[in-house]
């Protein structure tokens, strides 16, 4: 996540600047998965409000490859499962024999 490396440079050099705080707000919004309200991102200054864009890019991007290696994990276990249902299936039940 290279964004975020960016936003925290610009978060040193202009600590408690009305944009500092609200892309402070946005990252911890992001990392935290909480609410934002979007119109704050209106009051950002012209390079904050490019730093949050790309900031949210990172993310998307992130989370997409974080789905899509989920998705890698839940085809790899059908994968490795036996073509006759796995061995889930043919166990029985706890205590039913």
């Amino acid at each position: 996540m290279n964004a975020i490396k960016e936003v925290r440079k610009y978060l040193l050099k202009n600590p408690g600047r009305p944009s500092a705080v609200i892309l402070a707000r946005l990252t911890a919004a992001i990392a935290e998965e909480a609410p934002f309200r979007l119109g704050e991102l209106y009051e950002l200054e012209a390079d904050a409000f490019d730093l949050a864009v790309e900031l949210m890019k990172d993310w998307r991007l992130d989370r997409y490859y974080a789905a899509r290696i989920r998705l890698f994990d839940v085809v790899l276990e059908e994968l490795q499962a036996p073509a006759d249902g796995g061995v889930a299936a043919r166990k029985p039940p706890e205590g039913a024999e």
